[in-house]
């Protein structure tokens, strides 16, 4: 392979819903630049993209996959991004390394749900797009109703370059109104004919034409003043002026393809190199790369997919990360075309390839030249929307387990686990149900694990609604030097920006609490506890108070109603009661705990759930059914919007209603929804909730007796 600089570069991601084509365009860009010489197909599953055994069962893209073609000159980087949304972390890290992303629509379906969601993204990312209307030899093919589709999707930004001949079964050309050609195709081979265009079409072509003139001009002031001149302008002109058009994100070039017969394969390849916008880099630069994906291969171990984000890269390099400091060695550089791997010898700016086997070289981090300091922002990845627990079936593979989800999360950033603590389980997330059955499908083929997914615990709070006191002793003899230590506290609801409130009834009588130190925690786990020594004439002494502290740490990390955290509460120790001799700190903090449990179980204990912010879009004709599902999942509806078709509604719902929603949502709207969900805060749970809970705590305990 030639050496090919930032000029001759171009990276373009390929984005589509599910079964609009993109990997069977992938296998015809690969044929058209010699990369291949014999194209796969899904089904076939042959493909240089979904070579995964995964993706071949599935017969369809579940990994973003890098690919090349050399073509004019130009080295043009494809990657083959999955088109459901369940597995878009793909298309996330290939918007950061791709200057542009040829969108595939189904010339059979129009702009399906898959494709809006990537519009909107595209727009977010401020991507620029190609459309390429593809499957347009299919029988249900369809001009008219994907050029309506583009029109309601896209709007004016829309610029067709080409118009397609005898849509359908004998789909054979289109015309190209930028060249003025018409390319006729004798075969399903690509073979090309460039003829003149059919009187018959010259009228649609003339006029075509002089709509693409118009729109290129729009971009730049001195075409516009030529056109305004001259009437026309020269294909160079144009393809100038649709650059700067796609560049600025107000032009959407829309192209005509079969990629299955390889019509239109060609000539899509050439306005990517001549118009798509090349990468900016700073060629002459420190070196510095970008990883933006890792992988697992047979016979190559861990291989890190990278951009050159400046200077150049080459094998036997020494780089660095200039955020750990550790340091790394490029053994080997390559172009990368799904599984073929071709070793190079240097990757100028802009360019994508790969190394294997670094020692710390995972996915989302800047390797740059020692001592240039060069970090580069990272892809940030969507929250996930589904969240489940998992378990080894057999217990001993617990720690088998582990080490096998923290190799599938180091390959895919947007599955999340982790163990949590507070509730005893290792909680895996991700962007839906599909997503999480792939990683199972992994542990079980892959890892030779059987698990169980199961509905994850939620992380409640307890909390207390009013005042209460109680005193406790914990007096233990048993030969020698004995246990003692006495408490007596109050215990009060904290509530953020009131003052600390002195005097309380304790046994029909006011009191105040003489405060000699005050001390306040934020818990780890949201909210405050704000701790008072009122001990007066040297009941306890001060060298007691820690020991008190922890056994109330302690008892609010194990909260008295269902064993969840404890938050929100101001503690007055106000007397006490010591022994010379068999004073102790273990005694002080045993007395603590039981002391605050009591007082607890009397100061109106609440339990508070998670709550979240929930945010649908949703074709307005599923809006009634979403409306009433979030209403049945005890959500509280909020402001509702609208955005191009689609209805936006918001609401607050618990966590605990959450569960497979992601699911649900999609077979209530048969996949044309998608959400959002965000951590607001936490809230009291209703009282038959509340009953509820309790009794399942209560039953769990004597179960464990």
């Amino acid at each position: 392979m030639k050496d090919y600089t930032s000029k001759d570069i171009r990276n373009v991601v390929l984005l589509g819903a599910t079964k609009s084509g993109k990997t069977t365009l992938s296998e015809a860009m690969l044929f058209e630049g010699k990369v291949i010489d014999r194209r796969g197909s899904v089904e076939d599953k042959n493909t240089v993209s979904d070579y995964n055994e995964l993706e071949k069962i599935n017969q369809r893209s579940i990994y973003s996959t890098p690919l090349y073609a050399e073509f004019l000159g130009a080295k043009v980087n494809v990657i083959d991004a999955p088109g459901s949304d369940d597995f878009i972390g793909g298309a996330y890290s290939a918007f950061k390394v791709c200057e542009a992303g040829i969108l595939v629509v189904n010339a059979q379906q129009g702009v399906e749900v898959g494709t809006e969601n990537i519009i909107r993204l595209a727009s977010e990312k401020k991507l620029p797009l190609v459309v390429a209307v593809n499957q347009l030899d299919a029988d249900k093919a369809d001009w008219d109703t994907v050029q309506a589709s583009l029109k309601e999707a896209m709007g004016n930004k829309l610029v067709y370059v080409q118009f397609p001949v005898n849509v359908g079964s004998g789909f054979d050309g289109f015309v190209d109104v930028l060249t003025n050609k018409y390319y006729h195709f004798k075969d399903a081979n690509g073979t090309r004919e460039d003829l003149d265009i059919p009187a018959e079409l010259q009228d649609q072509a003339e006029m075509m034409r002089q709509e693409l003139i118009e729109k290129a001009a729009e971009y730049d002031d001195s075409l516009m003043e030529k056109f305004f001149d001259a009437g026309v302008l020269t294909e160079d002109e144009i393809r100038k002026g649709l650059n700067l058009g796609i560049m600025s994100g107000e032009a959407y070039p829309v192209f005509c393809v079969s990629a299955k017969k390889d019509i239109g394969v060609k000539r899509l390849l050439e306005f990517t190199k001549n118009v798509v916008p090349a990468p900016k880099c700073e060629e002459n630069g420190p070196t510095s790369l970008f990883i933006y994906k890792n992988d697992v291969e047979p016979h190559l171990g861990e291989v890190s997919f990278f951009k050159v984000m400046s200077g150049s890269v080459s094998a036997g390099m020494d780089l660095e990360d200039p955020v750990s400091g550790n340091k790394e060695r490029l053994s080997a550089v390559y172009a990368v075309a799904g599984l073929k791997k071709e070793s190079v010898q240097v990757l100028h700016a802009g360019d994508l390839g790969c190394t294997v086997k670094l020692k710390n070289g995972k996915s989302n981090i800047s390797l740059s030249q020692p001592g240039s300091g060069i970090v580069n922002d990272k892809i940030v990845y969507p929250a996930p929307k589904y969240r489940c627990a998992i378990k080894a079936k057999v217990q001993q593979e617990e720690q088998k387990l582990g080490d096998a989800l923290k190799k599938i999360a180091s390959q895919d950033p947007t599955v999340i686990v982790e163990y949590s603590k507070e509730l005893r389980q290792t909680i895996l997330s991700g962007n839906g149900e599909q997503h999480i059955n792939i990683v199972k499908w992994r542990l079980n083929n892959e890892f030779k694990l059987e698990v169980e997914l199961f509905a994850p615990k939620i992380p409640y709070r307890e909390t207390i609604t009013k005042t209460a006191v109680a005193t406790y002793r914990h007096k233990k003899q048993s030969g020698g030097a004995g246990q003692f230590g006495e408490v007596s506290l109050l215990i009060t609801p904290y509530e953020e920006g009131t003052e600390t409130p002195k005097t309380f009834k304790i046994n029909g009588k006011d009191q105040v609490m003489n405060i000699k130190t005050q001390e306040s925690y934020d818990l780890e786990w949201g909210g405050k506890l704000e701790f008072y020594n009122c001990i007066v004439g040297g009941a306890i002494d001060a060298r007691f108070m820690p020991a008190i502290l922890k056994g109330l740490n302690d008892k609010m990390t194990e909260g008295p109603l269902t064993g969840s955290y404890a938050r929100d509460i101001r503690v007055y120790v106000y007397d006490g009661k010591m022994h010379p001799v068999d004073s102790n700190e273990i005694s002080f903090i045993l007395a603590a705990r039981n002391a605050f449990k009591e007082a607890f179980r009397n100061a109106g204990p609440k339990i508070m759930e998670p709550i979240y912010n929930v945010e649908v879009m949703t074709p307005a004709e599923y809006q009634g059914a979403c409306m009433s599902d979030l209403q049945n999942r005890r959500g509280i509806l909020g402001d509702m919007g609208a955005d191009k078709g689609f209805s936006i509604l918001k609401a607050r719902v618990p966590l605990a209603e959450l569960y497979r929603y992601s699911t649900t949502l999609s077979s209530l709207t048969s996949g044309a929804a998608t959400f959002t969900m965000e951590f607001a805060d936490y809230q009291p749970v209703p009282a038959d909730v509340q009953t509820k809970l309790l009794a399942e705590y209560a039953a769990a305990e004597a179960a464990d007796e």
